[in-house]
C-alpha cells in the first residue's frame, strides 16, 4: 500500500471532528479507528504517548495486568496500520509495581510485547520536575524508537544534527572531523518540558496535564519521517503532534476520546494555520 493522503483516510474513517489541509482529528477510541484502517490505510510514522495508568484525569486506572494487556492490543493495532518501512516513536513514563518497585519504567514492562523491532531507547531529560525526599528527583522519561523492518527505515540524521559542537574545526589527517551541520544528538535529549504555574508557565502551555514540548516532537518529525508523510497519534491529547506536523511539512491523523481536548486542539491548529499563512517566525523553544 502507498502512503495515504487525507482524502483516502476520510473515505475509510468518515468525516473527522476537525480537519484542515494537513490534519484530521477524530473523536473516539483509537482502537475502533485503527480497526477500520486495517487492510486499507497504512502510515509511515506513529508518534504517541498513552495514559500511564497513574490516575490522571484523562484515564481510567486499571489493574496492572489489564493495563499491560490493553497496551498489547493497541500496539498490535498500530503495527497493523504501519507501512513496511514505517516506525513507532513511543513515549512511556513510570508506574508503581507493588512489591517490585516504586517507579518502574513502563518500557521494562512492555518491551517484549512490542510487535516491532526496537532500534533504541532514547532518554528525554526534561530539566525541571518534582522534588523527591527519599529518592533522586525524577528528571527523565523514555522514548522507544521502533521500526517495522530492522534494515529499512527512515533516519534523517542531517535534519536533526546538534550544531553545538565543542571543537567544530578539529581536524584529522588535514580534514575537518565534524560534520558541518553539527554532531549526532545522541540518545539523551535535553529538551525542557512544558511547564505550568504562575510566572513559570511555558508559552505553549495547553489545558492538558501531560503535554509534549514542540521541540521534542519537531526532532522526531524531522529525523524519522519525510516531507508529506502522515504522522499518526492514537492518543492525540493537546494536538502537539498535529501542530508540529503542520510546521514541518507533514500531515497528521489523530484520535482522542476527550472532546474538551479536541476543542482545544482545533483552536490551536487554527491559530497555527494563521501563523503559517502569515509566515510569522516559528520558535520551538
Amino acid at each position: 500500500m502507498s502512503h495515504p493522503d487525507l482524502e483516502s483516510v476520510v473515505d475509510v474513517l468518515g468525516e473527522p471532528y476537525y480537519k484542515n489541509d494537513s490534519v484530521l482529528l477524530y473523536h473516539g477510541d483509537c482502537r475502533e479507528f485503527m480497526g477500520k484502517m486495517k487492510g486499507t490505510i497504512q502510515v509511515p510514522l506513529t508518534v504517541t504517548s498513552p495514559p500511564y495508568n497513574i490516575g490522571k484525569e484523562y484515564e481510567r486506572e486499571l489493574p496492572l495486568d489489564a493495563y499491560l494487556g490493553w497496551c498489547t492490543d493497541w500496539l498490535g493495532d498500530i503495527r497493523s496500520v504501519t507501512t513496511a518501512n514505517g516506525a513507532l516513536w513511543l513515549n512511556l513514563g513510570y508506574v508503581s509495581v507493588p512489591g517490585v518497585g516504586k517507579a518502574v519504567p513502563l518500557p521494562y514492562l512492555l518491551w517484549d510485547r512490542l510487535p516491532f523491532y526496537l532500534i533504541q531507547e532514547v532518554v528525554w531529560n526534561y530539566g525541571a520536575g518534582v522534588a523527591a525526599k527519599r529518592s533522586l528527583s525524577p528528571r527523565n522519561e523514555k522514548w522507544l524508537w521502533c521500526v517495522a523492518d530492522e534494515s529499512d527505515y527512515c533516519f534523517n540524521l542531517d535534519a536533526i544534527r546538534d550544531p553545538d559542537v565543542k571543537y567544530p574545526n578539529q581536524k584529522k589527517n588535514g580534514r575537518v572531523k565534524v560534520n558541518a551541520l553539527g554532531k549526532n544528538p545522541s540518545d539523551v535529549w535535553q529538551i525542557p518540558k512544558v511547564t505550568s504555574g504562575r510566572d513559570r508557565s511555558s508559552q505553549e502551555r495547553a489545558p492538558h496535564p501531560a503535554q509534549f514540548p514542540m521541540a521534542l516532537i519537531e526532532r522526531v518529525s524531522l529525523g524519522f519521517s519525510n516531507t508529506g508523510d502522515v504522522l499518526m497519534d492514537p492518543f492525540s491529547g493537546s494536538g502537539t503532534v498535529a501542530d508540529v506536523a503542520m510546521r514541518t511539512g507533514r500531515l497528521a491523523v489523530g484520535f482522542e476520546v476527550k472532546e474538551e481536548y479536541l476543542n482545544f486542539s482545533a483552536q490551536r491548529l487554527e491559530r497555527t494555520a494563521v501563523e503559517l499563512e502569515s509566515r510569522l517566525p516559528i520558535n520551538f523553544e
